[in-house]
């Protein structure tokens, strides 16, 4: 993560200021809010805000030069594409244990080590979420996935035709795209 450098501006130069909230709906899942902004320049807004309650972790799991994925109908954007097992991390549990959970209810994978590669927001313009993706080399095949809603197919896709696929726009929801992407840069892959 980017902490600045003895070139970059004072970090408080440019803030703005998150004066409260006023909230226009919540649930268990999202809170949509206006949030009252004071600007550098003095200046107040309201700037609108997704609040979701939870991260959300994915994984990246390798095994002989491939990586598991899902096919994926997405109903919001009507599109299908490849993605990473991944979703929200429920009350009590860490990041890594959603992760390792989401990978056996999705996929039917258990990754028996997980390493945090990266961590990051989405759309931090107007959303609060942190997505924290892991990797593991060492998943073990436990049973078919026992969410049979999440995923058309399950396969082992070889990395070159991930990158390729990446590369094509076969891949575009967000923590997959950000996950792959880091781990592409990083040479993890």
């Amino acid at each position: 993560m980017h902490h600045g450098t003895a070139g970059d501006p004072p970090v408080d130069a440019g803030r703005w200021i998150d004066r409260g909230d006023t909230v226009i709906y919540d649930s268990e899942w999202v809170r949509l809010v206006t949030t009252d902004v004071e600007l550098p320049d003095g200046t107040r807004i309201d700037h609108h805000v997704v609040r979701l309650p939870r991260p959300a972790a994915g994984t990246i799991m390798v095994h002989d030069r491939s990586v598991l994925l899902l096919w994926r109908h997405r109903f919001v954007t009507d599109t299908w594409g490849w993605e990473l097992p991944a979703g929200a991390v429920d009350d009590g549990e860490s990041p890594l244990e959603a992760a390792r959970r989401e990978a056996v209810e999705e996929s039917g994978w258990a990754p028996r080590t997980l390493e945090q590669i990266c961590s990051f927001h989405p759309a931090n313009g107007m959303l609060d979420q942190t997505f924290q993706i892991f990797v593991s080399h060492d998943a073990e095949h436990v049973g078919d996935p026992t969410d049979t809603n999440e995923a058309a197919r399950v396969e082992w896709l070889p990395i070159d035709e991930v990158r390729r696929r990446f590369l094509d726009g076969d891949i575009t929801d967000g923590l997959s795209f950000g996950g792959l992407g880091y781990a592409f840069a990083a040479g993890i892959l």
